[in-house]
């Protein structure tokens, strides 16, 4: 997986990435570092709990908010913010959104929200354009639905309306925020079957956003997980799921159902106007908290030594000081 990763060209890319906001007379760090990036035809999934940073990521990542510091780029050039580049970029790549009933308008048709991207964009062949993108998202024969309203529809149908609403521009990449979250869990696989389909059948690469670990085993190439504005770990799905390195990692994945034994976190979840001093995770690190961590000599640095941002490479890494000094 790792020397096939490697051989994929950057796509989309989040170089030192920075955003912060004003929030009660201090700084939020929404996002506090990152380097993350997307192949060509590789499904990434970034993951974290609520309030981590990652929807604030996938907005910069398509400008729909400007870093403080640090870069997007796509294609290996700066994302240009002029209104003009803006719309071509957004062109290819499209938002997805987890709430499919909020994401429609309820007054315009199946055909009329399918049509709203490629009217904005002055495309020709409208009809044509409607009806391919709706047969690619699975409703077909698309006719029948152009002039059905989002309420007569189930909600896997109103999600695949979402995506073929994605797909009339011809995309080259799609940013998922929690596409299945809001679906029964027997429509779930048939979205995330179609977002693989798309991918072997157009090529397409995705960035999907996700607290479920589970979501992201059935459907990613890499993953990368998030804890108060910066990755702390990443790499081939595979590796970082089956052999979770940072105590975050193991936390998030030991709530699945063939987990043998949750790890509940201490302390209170993440502030972003106060990052802690040391690894970011330390007040609620259950390896530091057991005493682990002092045993191999490390509970000082967890507590007072920042770790490097991790970068955007397809290895396994991870910033943890215990990780690191155990070899684990």
């Amino acid at each position: 997986m790792t020397e096939v990763l490697t051989k994929r060209k950057t796509l989309l890319e989040a170089r030192d990435l920075h955003v912060q906001f004003a929030s009660r007379g201090r700084k939020a760090r929404a996002v506090d570092g990152v380097n993350l990036a997307v192949g060509e035809g590789e499904i990434v999934a970034l993951v974290g709990e609520s309030g981590c940073g990652k929807t604030t990521l996938a907005r910069t990542l398509l400008g729909l908010e400007r870093p403080t510091s640090g870069q997007v780029l796509y294609g290996g050039a700066g994302l240009d913010y002029g209104s003009r580049a803006l719309k071509a970029y957004r062109r290819e790549v499209q938002l997805v959104l987890q709430d499919p009933t909020g994401s429609l308008n309820p007054r315009h048709t199946v055909y009329e929200a399918v049509a709203e991207g490629p009217r904005i964009h002055g495309l020709a062949n409208e009809e044509e354009i409607v009806r391919d993108a709706l047969s690619r998202a699975g409703l077909r024969p698309p006719e029948r639905f152009f002039l059905r309203y989002p309420h007569e529809l189930s909600g896997g149908q109103r999600q695949r309306v979402v995506i073929a609403g994605a797909l009339a521009l011809a995309p080259r990449l799609l940013v998922a925020d929690e596409p299945v979250a809001s679906l029964d869990a027997s429509v779930r696989g048939e979205i995330l079957a179609l977002l693989l389909r798309l991918r072997e059948e157009l090529g397409l690469s995705a960035l999907v956003v996700t607290h479920d670990l589970g979501l992201a085993w059935n459907i990613a190439d890499r993953v990368a997980v998030m804890y108060l504005g910066r990755i702390v770990e990443s790499g081939p799905v595979e590796q970082v799921l089956t052999a979770p390195r940072h105590p975050y990692t193991q936390a998030l994945l030991s709530v699945l159902p063939e987990s043998p034994e949750p790890v509940v976190l201490t302390g209170e979840p993440p502030d972003p106007t106060r990052v802690p001093g040391g690894c970011r995770f330390h007040p609620r690190c259950q390896v530091l908290g057991v005493g682990r961590a002092a045993e191999v000599g490390v509970d000082g640095k967890c507590k007072g030594e920042p770790l490097a941002v991790l970068p955007a490479v397809p290895e396994p890494q991870v910033a943890c000081h215990y990780a690191a000094a155990t070899g684990s």
